[in-house]
């Protein structure tokens, strides 16, 4: 799955945008040193002290910044990376290490890091970096059109189209299928419909997604000679990027 929402906010002296950063790292005390030195700085941190725990968060939330360690415990760092980006994730990330070496750099960028920091390190450098990371992300051109096999939505228009039949879709089902086509190829659970489609935290035990599910699948699918919305039976709900 995959994180990229942007959730900057300015602060009270309106220089600077405060972001949400997820730091990995299991050097407690490091940690500690660097989340309150974020938090001071106007920020809001999130902390995992191993790599599966790091990693499940990197999917699960959307965060500004992903801050790595590399060395750690269940899932080093540089696997953290390929797994994300595998996963879709273009969240920026920033990797910290003792292994300071040229190689050592290039082989956490190749991953699929957008910055390598050797320690020691001092924190304003650090902070700067983060800060040009996320500027970076910012000025790079937002995808308008999403596209799955001949089924295409324009984010700004709001219309969705298969070919060249026009699909009226009502807010809801447009949503909903945004969501899905952002997750092309990966099966999309009930649970992460209702929390990203619904906003639902909690199942309320209704056939709320079935029924938007069935009407979505009538309009993008029934005229068609190739299904593009499947059913992963006791799983989910998968969007077919490509024909099988």
């Amino acid at each position: 799955m995959k994180n990229t929402a942007n959730n900057s906010k300015e602060n009270s002296n309106g220089q600077n945008s405060a972001m949400h950063i997820l730091i990995i790292e299991d050097d407690l005390e490091a940690a500690g040193w660097l989340k309150k030195g974020l938090k001071e700085s106007g920020h809001v941190v999130d902390h995992a002290s191993d790599g599966e725990t790091g990693l499940a968060l990197a999917l699960s939330e959307p965060f500004d910044v992903l801050i790595i360690d590399r060395m750690l415990p269940k899932m080093d760092g540089l696997t953290i990376v390929k797994k994300a980006r595998e996963e879709g994730v273009k969240t920026p990330v920033l990797i910290l290490s003792a292994l300071g070496e040229v190689d050592e750099k290039v082989d956490g960028l190749r991953a699929g890091a957008d910055d390598y920091l050797p320690k020691p390190y001092a924190f304003s450098e650090l902070l700067a970096r983060v800060e040009g990371l996320v500027r970076r992300k910012d000025t790079e051109p937002q995808q308008t059109v999403l596209k799955a096999q001949d089924l295409e939505i324009d984010l700004l228009t709001r219309k969705a189209k298969r070919g060249d039949q026009e699909i009226l879709l009502q807010p809801r089902e447009f949503k909903l299928l945004e969501y899905l086509m952002r997750n092309a190829d990966q099966v999309v659970t009930r649970t992460m419909l209702l929390e990203n489609v619904w906003n639902y935290h909690f199942d309320p035990q209704t056939n709320v997604i079935d029924v938007h599910i069935s009407r979505l699948r009538g309009k993008i699918d029934k005229d068609f000679d190739t299904p593009i919305l499947e059913t992963v039976r006791g799983a989910g709900y998968m969007i077919r990027a490509h024909k099988p």
